[in-house]
């Protein structure tokens, strides 16, 4: 099948070219800002015209916001606004001018309520100190030289701290196309990340037929219904908090920049901080790898995956699990399953965020009205099961690809797994019996549903 993949590598640039790869990001900022200073004043004398009780159709023309037009009107007036231009690819200046485009379009959009996601404020200029520093190349000279180096426009040969081999034999082959690459700063070095159009062949999960439920907590990470091992939650921010908290320390005592003062950092400052980033660093490449090692052995051995639909933007608002849940990375884990199905010839299925899986007895079906977060053991009423509830859960996800589906339909009347109208403190009953623990189990909820839809399957191919 015909994918898009991203291949990203560390670069080793010399001192000369780090130099120029600033400039590049700084000319995006600079396109940007430009672009997006000729909006506002064209808006604002369109405003000031109208209060003056002059029609529409003789006000000042409105500028469009496209990005051919930008970069249109950018090359009638670089001469004059960057006559250093020549410096830089002219890769940087469009990159800056279509973000901004696609900035406004997101504006417009969010206001007309044709965007979906919450609302889009209006662009902002970028600060230097601030803006992240990136810049995209679409054409020009983009390739790869041997397995140690890559050839991007102006900036030349770089080289990579670690081997393109892989993607350099992919190409060579026919069976890859470099459609663009994007050089960023990140994570206290200098990226190349480049955007392939690839033929990848569908591979067969190891066990084709096979289905499980996993159920993704903040005491255990992931819990199988297949009776394999858990995974834990390595916590890593936890196990790197005191360092960090040193390190922080140590930046607060040097002299640092100012903006109200124009004072510039101390070279101890510029230490510190970059030795507190690398440690910020080493813990989100520890969790990047470790979801990247239990997505790629789920979606290589499973035909069929089902999880929860977590409320993750809702469940953070909570002050008190916030860090927790956003060290676990539930959202990175679903992200990755979806697309790791598709490569490897399963599915990922989706169980509604209504479907009470902790309530529901695995063995015969009965849900309980509460169920305290504090209770980690599920006791069955009816048939007396007991078992961890967290399992539980699982086998209740793994089951539920079975009575949906076959063609049962949902569980009950009502889709949510009890047939009765959702109570006031939300759908299945009060959580917990503290008012804290209530706040969390509403936060994970969210909103009352308005379908009785019980799962749906992402399509990756």
């Amino acid at each position: 099948m015909r994918v898009v993949q991203a291949y990203r590598f560390a670069l080793d640039p010399t001192a000369r070219q780090a130099a120029v790869l600033a400039s590049h990001c700084g000319a995006v900022r600079v396109a940007f800002n430009w672009g997006l200073a000729q909006v506002k004043a064209n808006l604002a004398q369109r405003e000031a015209e109208r209060s003056y009780g002059i029609a529409d159709d003789l006000l000042t023309p409105a500028l469009s916001w496209s990005m051919y037009s930008l970069r249109k009107r950018w090359n009638q007036v670089k001469d004059e606004v960057a006559p250093w231009w020549a410096g830089n690819s002219k890769e940087a200046y469009a990159c800056g001018l279509a973000r901004l485009a696609d900035a406004l379009a997101n504006w417009r959009d969010s206001r007309q309520g044709t965007r979906k996601g919450p609302k889009v404020g209006f662009p902002r200029f970028k600060a230097k100190r601030r803006a992240a520093r990136s810049v995209r190349f679409t054409t020009g000279t983009i390739r790869l030289d041997g397995h140690t180096h890559v050839v991007l426009p102006v900036l030349g040969r770089l080289k990579t701290h670690e081997p393109v081999g892989k993607l350099a034999r992919l190409l060579a082959g026919g069976g890859a196309r470099i459609a663009s690459a994007t050089v960023r700063w990140q994570e206290g070095r200098w990226h190349v990340s480049f955007t392939v159009h690839t033929e990848r062949a569908v591979a067969a999960p190891a066990r084709p037929d096979a289905v499980i439920g996993v159920d993704l907590g903040i005491n255990t990470l992931a819990v199988f219904s297949d009776g394999r091992p858990p995974v834990a939650n390595p916590r890593h921010l936890d196990a790197a908090a005191r360092r960090l908290r040193r390190l922080s320390r140590a930046v607060s005592r040097k002299r640092g920049p100012d903006r109200r003062t124009r004072q510039r950092p101390s070279k101890r400052w510029l230490r510190a901080n970059a030795a507190r980033n690398r440690a910020e660093y080493r813990v989100a490449a520890l969790r990047r790898d470790g979801i990247h090692r239990l997505t790629t052995g789920l979606a290589r051995t499973y035909g069929t995956i089902v999880v929860e639909d977590l409320h993750v933007a809702g469940m953070i608002r909570n002050r008190r699990l916030a860090r927790a849940i956003s060290d676990a990375g539930f959202g990175e884990i679903r992200r990755q399953l979806a697309y790791k199905t598709g490569w490897n010839g399963g599915r990922l299925i989706v169980a509604s965020r209504w479907f009470p899986s902790s309530k529901t007895c695995s063995s015969c079906q009965a849900v309980k009205a509460k169920l305290p977060l504090r209770m980690r053991a599920y006791v069955c009423e009816g048939c007396g099961l007991t078992l961890d509830r967290d399992v539980n859960a699982a086998l209740n996800l793994a089951s539920l690809v079975e009575r949906t589906v076959a063609g049962s339909g949902p569980e009950t009347e009502n889709g949510r797994g009890a047939d009765r109208k959702t109570p006031p403190g939300g759908a299945g009953g009060r959580e917990a019996s503290t008012p804290h623990r209530t706040l969390t189990a509403r936060i994970r909820r969210g909103p009352s549903p308005t379908t009785g839809e019980s799962l749906r399957i992402l399509e990756t191919q």
